[in-house]
């Protein structure tokens, strides 16, 4: 199944892309839209299954999503649910929660 068969296409014609657009000999560029990510609930949260990791020395969002959910495509949801923009915001010694069940917490999120 592809990964963008759910995603919204938009068809972009503003006059930002018109040089683009110009290189290309095309009137529009399709591309897909940007995906709103829903702040899940406290009851939410709670109900998804953990498991805890404490952050060490060269750690890296992608390796752990690829250890926990075998495609490290997936890493920025561990960094999302910790709170965590990129792996420079992780501290040594902390401990981070890693959601075990990954269609759960996407279906959540609304992915």
């Amino acid at each position: 199944m592809p990964r963008y068969n759910k995603t919204r296409k938009v068809i972009n014609s503003s006059e930002y892309y018109s040089l683009l657009r110009k290189e290309r000999g095309v009137k529009s560029i399709e591309h897909y839209a940007t995906p709103t990510l829903h702040n899940p609930t406290v009851l939410q949260r709670m109900k998804l299954l953990t498991t805890t990791h404490i952050w060490k020395y060269g750690d890296r969002f992608y390796k752990l999503a690829y250890q926990y959910y075998g495609d490290e495509r997936f890493w920025w949801v561990i960094a999302w649910y910790n709170g965590y923009p990129t792996e420079a915001h992780a501290i040594t010694g902390k401990t981070i929660r890693i959601p075990t069940n990954l269609e759960e917490v996407l279906k959540v999120l609304g992915v």
